[in-house]
């Protein structure tokens, strides 16, 4: 199975959202550890898994409305 692995700063480059959005936003409520990146090695390094992304973000486009709250959250309505 061939993975694409990206660091924070190329997923950065290929979403379009700031790397420190991605580290403190985004990352363990949107992308959790395990499906959408890991620590290799048992390391400090995260690699993020491109697929899984991919699938995500055009899983959630199609079938939700999502109004975006004041502070980050997001209602399903």
């Amino acid at each position: 199975m061939n993975m694409t692995y990206l660091t924070t700063e190329e997923l950065s480059a290929r979403i379009k959202y700031d790397a420190r959005t991605i580290r403190n936003s985004l990352k363990d409520n949107v992308l959790l550890e395990g499906k959408h990146y890991i620590r290799p090695f048992g390391g400090r390094k995260i690699l993020y898994l491109w697929e899984a992304i991919e699938q995500e973000m055009l899983n959630n486009t199609a079938d939700t409305v999502a109004i975006p709250m004041a502070r980050g959250g997001v209602c399903h309505g």
